[in-house]
């Protein structure tokens, strides 16, 4: 199991909170969760409901759709990243590839944490608002 500290340095390189102070990402490594997931074990389904963020520490995920392939996701990889700013139904499947590690964010638990933390809610707001500028971008919105 990672200590907090472990859990910090590993945050640290996780884009959404990539401008977040230290001090914050340890509130933030003290509300994730470390599981362990068997080869062929399904984390969610497309259609279940979005509740946390997941973040690789080892082995390998598949997010698939309509049985093809999303993405494979690695270390330090993210996925259901959009769990923790809504509630709409999951729009792929994960499942584990091999034996996992990951991190967990409870969305309840994150927005408990940026009710107390203005300084972590404008970061990742910073952050949300130049991925949504990039993707605008792409598009020549």
């Amino acid at each position: 199991m990672l200590t907090t500290i472990e859990k910090v340095i590993f945050l640290r390189d996780i884009d959404i909170f990539e401008n977040s102070k230290t001090e914050d990402l340890a509130y933030i490594g003290a509300i994730t969760e470390e599981v362990t997931f068997k080869k062929d074990d399904i984390i969610y389904a497309e259609g279940d409901i979005s509740d946390s963020m997941y973040m690789v520490i080892d082995g390998q995920i598949r997010l698939s759709r309509d049985d093809k392939d999303v993405m494979i996701a690695k270390y330090k990889d993210v996925f259901g990243t959009w769990a923790l700013f809504d509630d709409e139904p999951r729009v792929v499947t994960a499942v584990s590839e091999s034996d996992s590690r990951l991190l967990v964010i409870n969305r309840e638990d994150f927005v408990d944490l940026l009710a107390d933390h203005v300084q972590i809610t404008e970061s990742v707001l910073k952050t949300m608002t130049r991925r949504i500028r990039s993707l605008m971008s792409r598009f020549k919105i």
